[in-house]
């Protein structure tokens, strides 16, 4: 009775295009661009070499503050008190938000310290009220990392400054720029803000710039992180937004700042004109129907329990297909969230990836004298 049905959707005609997928160079010592939703590298060049992180460490002090707000350990009006070790990182050479000793900094403050004008002060003065010590907090930052699978990184400060055993990979931070945005969308829009002004104790207000080239660019980028040390040179955590669609970059080793500008710049745009994202499946929103026997409705719709994108190369959407695959129809009862049948994601003839199908609502067995009626009409005319 039951037989096999697949059936393919064509997800979108052919889209005229000139633009073919070509190889670029990044001249960085080691680069990664990530299609944020989909999950594809769309380049890299030894991703995983190990690097000094420099100023992009500050994501990571950022995203301990923000996991404990989010779970109301901290509180942005919560002040902490400047000490020495802090203020001493607010004198000349250092990238700073300019505290004095004894101040009290609200935790806002101190974050946009972070993240605006890269305050090396502002780190410590959050690690040492978070954490108590800054070693403390180092230690919480990498265990954060092992979290979300960071397994090339080692944090031994809060704010980047040189120091062999405070090192990570342009993979690992891709990783942790992803949660950051993925978790802390709301804070994250502080990452493209272009200035920051503090209303500092006993003295004038001091106003500094985002680091972040990109920013000033008409380009998309609304964040996120410059780093440099003389040993790793110039490096740029990086992500834009246009149209829906997110790309993230990290790469490190750049050996003029024009030079991270340019060919970070370069590395987005690749992203954006060579490739198409194409969404699939919504999470938890109907996707397709599949037909249902021996039930009170002839179908049941299906979802998919998480969102799909997939990257492609520009101009090539007619080689993108979708199989639902299913041995029915489906004899019911049929129970919400019970898994029906299968997804396929087909491109150039191969497989890219496969997902369950769940039943969006229940669906009862019809009565006796139905089923047999229905089973009568089968036999008959082989009709479900």
């Amino acid at each position: 009775m039951f037989r096999l049905k697949i059936l393919f959707i064509c997800l979108i005609n052919l889209i005229v295009c000139n633009s073919l997928y070509a190889n670029i160079e990044i001249k960085a010592r080691t680069a990664i661009l990530q299609d944020f939703l989909s999950g594809e590298i769309l380049y890299e060049k030894d991703p995983d070499r190990s690097i000094y992180p420099a100023s992009m460490t500050k994501i990571m002090t950022s995203i301990i503050a923000f996991d404990l707000i989010k779970s109301g350990d901290l509180n942005l009006n919560e002040k902490f008190i400047i000490s020495e070790k802090a203020w001493r990182l607010s004198t000349s050479g250092y990238s700073s938000m300019f505290v004095m000793v004894g101040d009290e900094v609200s935790v806002e403050n101190l974050l946009k310290g972070i993240i605006i004008a890269s305050g090396n002060d502002a780190c410590i003065a959050l690690a040492e009220g978070i954490a108590g010590t800054e070693e403390e907090f180092a230690i919480m930052m990498t265990s954060k990392a092992k979290e979300i699978g960071m397994l090339n990184t080692n944090f031994a400060n809060s704010s980047g400054i040189n120091d062999p055993d405070n090192y990570s990979t342009v993979r690992d931070i891709m990783l942790m720029s992803n949660y950051l945005i993925k978790n802390h969308s709301k804070y994250y829009a502080w990452f493209k803000e272009k200035e920051f002004t503090w209303d500092r104790t006993g003295g004038d207000p001091i106003t500094q710039g985002n680091r972040n080239p990109l920013l000033y660019k008409n380009m998309g980028v609304d964040g996120i992180k410059t780093g440099y040390l003389a040993v790793e040179r110039y490096s740029l955590a990086s992500s834009l937004e246009r149209n829906g669609r997110r790309l993230v970059a990290v790469a490190s080793g750049f050996e003029t700042k024009n030079s991270r500008s340019r060919q970070s710049s370069k590395l987005l745009v690749y992203g954006l004109t060579n490739f198409d994202l194409v969404e699939i499946s919504k999470k938890e929103e109907p996707f397709h129907s599949v037909d249902v026997w021996l039930g009170k409705k002839d179908t049941v719709k299906v979802y998919t329990e998480e969102d799909i994108y997939k990257t492609i190369k520009k101009g090539q959407k007619k080689k993108l297909k979708v199989k639902v695959v299913y041995d029915g129809p489906i004899e019911a009862p049929i129970k919400k969230d019970q898994i029906l049948a299968k997804l396929k994601i087909i491109y150039d003839d191969e497989q890219l990836g496969e997902y369950d199908l769940l039943a969006l609502n229940n669906v009862k067995k019809v009565n006796i004298i139905s089923r047999l009626l229905k089973s009568l009409n089968y036999l008959i005319w082989g009709d479900v």
